[in-house]
C-alpha cells in the first residue's frame, strides 16, 4: 500500500492504489469522467496488465517489481499546440532521479528513459482531453524498471540490473513525485525554454550524426531541435532541414554499439 505523499503541494496528495488492474491511464481516466480526480490524483497499482506504450505496444512489467502509474494533471496554462513542453518535463524529472542512480540515464525522443547499448528503462504515455476551451486534463502513465532482472528477450534494463541494488518502490515513487511536481511547477511559470534546454542536452543523438529510417527509406541525420508540437527538427546531409512526426522516423538500434 502507497501512503499519500507528505512533501508534496498537490501531486500525490490523493493515492488510487490497486494490487492489479488492465492500465492505470484507463483507470485515471474513469476517475476523471466520474468526476472523482483532482489535480495531482495519482493511480498506480502493482500489476498492469496492459500497460500502453507508443506506436501501440505494451508495457511489460513483473508483478511488484517495478512503478507503474499514473497522474492527473490540469494543464490548462498551456495551449494544445504546446503539449509537448510538458512531455519535455516530465521526462527531464524522471531522469534527474534516476541519474542520481546511474548517471548514464538518457531521454530518447519522443518520451523514453533508455542506457545506450543496454536497454530500456522506463517510458511515458501521456494521454489528453482538449475541449472547446483548450486543454483541460492530461493523463501522464509512467512506467519505470526497477526491481525487474529477467526481461526475457526484450531490449530492457532496471535500476536494479544496472547497480545490483533492491530499491523501495515507496521511496522512489516520493522521490520521482516531488520532482516530477518541481518541474510542472517551472512549466507553470511558462520556463520553457529552461525545460527545453536541459530535454536536448539529455537527449539521445543529439547534434549527433546516425543512420535513421524514414518513410521513404534509411537516411542519415542529425537532431537539431524538437518543436513545441513534439515534431523532431533534423539535419540531413546537403544541409537540407526536415521535421518528422511520432510515427514517421525510426531510431537506429540503441542497445547496439553504432
Amino acid at each position: 500500500m502507497y501512503k499519500i505523499l507528505a512533501n508534496t503541494l498537490f501531486l500525490g496528495k490523493d493515492i488510487q492504489y490497486l494490487p492489479e488492474c488492465h492500465s492505470t491511464n484507463d483507470i485515471a481516466f474513469q476517475l476523471v469522467r466520474n468526476q472523482s480526480a483532482q489535480e495531482g490524483t495519482l493511480v498506480i497499482c502493482d500489476h498492469q496488465q496492459a500497460g500502453k506504450g507508443q506506436r501501440g505496444n505494451h508495457w511489460e512489467s513483473e508483478p511488484g517489481k517495478n512503478l507503474t502509474f499514473s497522474l492527473v494533471l490540469k494543464p490548462t496554462f498551456l495551449d494544445a499546440s504546446e503539449q509537448f513542453y510538458l512531455n519535455m518535463a516530465v521526462s527531464c524529472a524522471i531522469r534527474k532521479v534516476l541519474a542520481d542512480y546511474f548517471p548514464l540515464i538518457q531521454i530518447k525522443w519522443p518520451n523514453d528513459l533508455i542506457v545506450a547499448q543496454s536497454g530500456k528503462i522506463g517510458g511515458v504515455l501521456i494521454e489528453n482531453s482538449i475541449g472547446k476551451s483548450g486543454w483541460e486534463v492530461a493523463v501522464v502513465g509512467i512506467g519505470l524498471n526497477i526491481n525487474q532482472t529477467d526481461f526475457g528477450s526484450g531490449k530492457a534494463v532496471s535500476l536494479k540490473k544496472l547497480t545490483s541494488l533492491d530499491y523501495s518502490l515507496q521511496e522512489l515513487l516520493r522521490v520521482l513525485v516531488t520532482q516530477l511536481e518541481q518541474y510542472y511547477l517551472i512549466l507553470r511559470k511558462r520556463k520553457f525554454a529552461q525545460i527545453q534546454t536541459e530535454y536536448l542536452s539529455n537527449l539521445f543523438l543529439y547534434q549527433e550524426w546516425a543512420n535513421f529510417e524514414g518513410e521513404s527509406g534509411p537516411f542519415e541525420g542529425k537532431i537539431i531541435a524538437v518543436q513545441a508540437d513534439g515534431k523532431l527538427e533534423m539535419e540531413l546531409k546537403g544541409g537540407i532541414t526536415k521535421s518528422f512526426d511520432f510515427q514517421t522516423i525510426r531510431f537506429p538500434d540503441y542497445t547496439k554499439p553504432f
